[in-house]
């Protein structure tokens, strides 16, 4: 009885040596666990999953300044001051503090609007 706690302790303490059946005993063990248990246990830990964004921003040198043609999903608003917000909204993260100089709805055939153009340059 007590050659076999000794066996015990030492699978728990992990002081049987190198090249020892019951290292290699340790060892297989370890790899079961991680190469089988993931088969037949749930842990939930897959990652979450990432809506991307929708917008697509592209960008183009203009003299001075800059023009964005942004996805007009990504900006709500009917007014001018509400446009003039979403434009910025989703222009400064990538510029910085930046100057909306102008800016043009471009509708599809149908007449909705897809994308915004929009004129800036850095303050």
């Amino acid at each position: 009885m007590k050659k076999a706690w000794q066996t015990i302790r030492g699978y728990i303490w992990w002081t049987h040596p190198r090249g020892n059946v019951h290292y290699d005993i340790m060892v297989t063990l370890i790899l079961v666990f991680i190469f089988v248990t993931p088969h037949y246990v749930n842990f939930n830990d897959k990652p979450a999953e990432r809506q991307p964004h929708f917008t697509a921003v592209q960008v183009s040198p203009d003299g001075d300044g800059f023009v964005y043609r942004i996805d007009a999903r990504a900006v709500q608003g009917t007014s001018d001051a509400e446009i003039r917000s979403g434009l910025l909204r989703v222009i400064e993260p990538i510029a910085g503090e930046v100057v909306l100089n102008r800016y043009e709805a471009v509708p599809d055939l149908s007449g909705k609007i897809v994308v915004y153009m929009a004129w800036v340059r850095r303050r």
